[in-house]
């Protein structure tokens, strides 16, 4: 049992509130958010097994760091509500790797003379300056993939000047990148993205796994930000659809294939879809290094578009794990005609969850499990499974 509180001290300072959860007990924090579930998302006959939990700090994955400040001396974190920077490179939800690596990519900053991009004056854009963002992740073995969200390409010859530095001192980087987003407005990155490293894509080997499966992640694809989180979900996925031993699985935004890749079996059908040319691109390249059992395709399309109804009908599995807004009506009365005999649900929104389960009116859910993905906020991941009943 956990009774500790984490404590920070920009928490206490009120300079960041993100964590909106900090000050209770973490055991405290898993049971409220599986009663909160339980009470939007419940069935005759449902069965929930204990909560997943994850570490309380030094989780996240992937830091999402304002840059704010000088080029001299960068802030790299928040802004506060007058649109300054609040400094956050010590936040102790970020992985050991990336607090890190955070004082060596602000020096960056600072040695190539990268103009933090200033929100709240009232230059014209183009006076405003360059660096928006910093974005880091870290995968299982310590390797690094760094974003740097520019207004425009203008620097990025000094970018490239001091990466031999960057590597030196900091070899974990393995693929480093200019994002440019131009517009004035709270968009975290813009459409176009420049490698700068050999590698474009960061290799994901998920602990615990035995299926030998590594993600790769590409520098605009989405993955979990809680990566033992992660894996005991897919693991959950692969042990709960054991006995159903579906022949034909359809994965909805299937994103980087985690899903799809961990569900193929000996002469087993998984297709998975995804919106994301760059999540289907790292798919396909998961798939071919791994030489998994089963026929595997993935394809770029729009999870809630009609066309798919024929791939709906033919499956007998379909896992869904769509963002924070859900499937939303039009689908999930897709899915309640297709007929399909079983529905793997993965929600980061027990709200939104509830919702759909509504429509799915001819569903009923068996078996439930809270993974805690986004520990010290009321955020959880609950992933479902359901069974036609009719």
């Amino acid at each position: 049992m956990s009774l500790a509180v984490l404590d920070c001290a920009h928490f206490t300072a009120g300079e960041c509130r993100s964590c909106a959860w900090l000050g209770r007990v973490y055991d405290d924090q898993l049971a409220a958010k599986l009663a909160a579930t339980r009470a939007l998302v419940d069935a005759p006959g449902l069965v929930w097994e204990p909560p997943v939990a994850s570490r309380p700090e030094g989780f996240r994955n992937k830091a999402k760091m304002v840059v704010a400040g000088t080029a001299d001396a960068p802030t790299l974190g928040i802004l506060d509500p007058r649109g300054g920077g609040v400094d956050l490179r010590d936040c102790a939800l970020h992985t050991p790797g990336i607090v890190a690596a955070l004082p060596l990519l602000a020096e960056l900053v600072t040695r190539a003379g990268l103009t933090p991009y200033d929100v709240s004056s009232g230059l014209p854009v183009s006076q405003r300056g360059e660096l928006k963002h910093v974005l880091v992740t870290e995968s299982p073995d310590g390797e690094l993939m760094v974003r740097l969200v520019l207004r425009s390409t203008a620097v990025e010859a000094r970018v490239r000047k001091h990466l031999p530095w960057l590597r030196e001192r900091l070899p974990a980087v393995r693929v480093l990148t200019v994002n440019v987003q131009p517009d004035h407005r709270a968009v975290l990155e813009g459409e176009r993205e420049l490698v700068l490293t050999e590698a474009d894509t960061l290799p994901m080997r998920l602990p615990g796994d035995g299926a030998g499966i590594t993600l790769h992640l590409r520098p605009r694809s989405f993955f979990q930000t809680n990566t033992d989180v992660a894996a005991a979900l897919y693991r959950e996925a692969v042990a709960w659809t054991a006995d159903l031993a579906p022949q034909r699985v359809l994965d909805l935004y299937c994103g980087v294939g985690g899903f799809a890749l961990h569900l193929a079996a000996p002469g087993r059908q998984v297709t998975g879809i995804e919106i994301s040319a760059d999540a289907i691109a790292s798919a396909e390249r998961s798939r071919d290094e791994a030489g998994l059992p089963g026929d595997i395709t993935f394809a770029v399309g729009d999870a809630t578009a009609p066309e798919h109804a024929g791939l709906l009908r033919d499956a007998d599995l379909v896992v869904v794990n769509p963002p924070r807004r859900g499937l939303g009506s039009e689908l999930a009365l897709r899915i309640e005609d297709s007929g399909v005999p079983h529905l793997l649900y993965s929600s980061c929104n027990p709200e939104t969850l509830a919702r759909d389960l509504a429509d799915l009116a001819s569903y009923t859910p068996v078996r439930g499990r809270l993974l805690d993905m986004f520990p010290q906020t009321p955020h959880a991941e609950v992933l479902v499974l359901l069974q036609r009943s009719e």
